[in-house]
């Protein structure tokens, strides 16, 4: 074979294996995008909140942390969890002007129904106080996924200094629960509830809703985790976690109206 026939078949060969890498590539990301839209519906349909309110609590997260990170002291520390337009401010501010300026604050930004301004008047809790914080979360959240009869998917946890605080739209028997389960996790110190209760017949219309949108319910809304971020089933073992005498559980006493009817900032 001459040199130039072995050079235009080397040439060609280079097209077609070009061609259909492209094509490979195309046709993935094509099923990626097709897989990604189907696990965004799984995630939206075990969710109790509606799509408006969703998209709003990110917005009111959003504003809430620059407002509050941009008008108060340095000496703070700030967490904003935002749940059916319910806002928690935990963290820690020097001193009681600065707890009232953040109620003020997030007040001002619009669609904010209530708040429940859990903040400490203390120092700023160090590095291995929050990363403690990090790891309770992640047992809480784990212990609901390995409870039964309730779904982790309705709970949103947020930990400060050992302390639970418990957010969703649960009725009444699901946040006893939830708080009960969270009390029992080796390290907590306190479970507080900050949940908006709904009645046993819409949470039944919620999950009925839910189990006609999701193609397959059970193995999907165990792995995927919309509300509370909760580790997937693959990581909760056998093994039970080490018993303890269940921590205190209590009602937020810090909820306050919000103003939904505020100015846009």
């Amino acid at each position: 074979m001459s040199a130039t026939r072995v050079k235009r078949t080397l040439v060609r060969t280079t097209l077609v294996v070009s061609l259909a890498a492209g094509l490979a590539a195309t046709l993935q990301g094509c099923v990626l995008a097709v897989a990604g839209a189907a696990g965004g519906g799984a995630l939206l349909a075990t969710d109790r909140r509606t799509l408006g309110a969703q998209t709003e609590d990110r917005e009111i997260q959003v504003k809430a942390l620059s407002q509050l990170s941009s008008n108060l002291p340095d000496a703070s520390h700030i967490n904003v969890a935002v749940f059916n337009r319910r806002v928690l401010i935990t963290g820690e501010v020097p001193d009681d002007a600065s707890k009232q300026k953040a109620d003020t604050l997030v007040r001002g930004i619009n669609n904010v129904n209530t708040i429940a301004n859990e903040l400490a008047v203390q120092a700023a809790s160090a590095y291995t106080s929050r990363s403690n914080d990090t790891y309770l979360e992640t047992r809480v959240k784990t212990a609901l996924i390995a409870e039964k009869n309730i779904s982790a998917n309705n709970y949103k946890v947020v930990c400060e200094r050992g302390i639970v605080y418990l957010m969703g739209l649960v009725t009444v028997d699901e946040g006893n629960r939830g708080a009960d389960v969270a009390s029992r996790v080796p390290g907590v110190v306190q479970v507080v509830k900050v949940f908006q209760y709904i009645q046993p017949q819409e949470a039944a219309a919620a999950a009925a809703a839910s189990s006609t949108s999701v193609a397959a319910p059970d193995a999907q809304s165990a792995a995927s985790e919309p509300t509370v971020g909760a580790v997937p089933d693959s990581s909760v073992t056998a093994r039970p976690l080490e018993q303890q005498a269940p921590a205190p559980v209590t009602n937020s006493k810090a909820v306050q109206p919000g103003n939904p009817a505020a100015p846009q900032k």
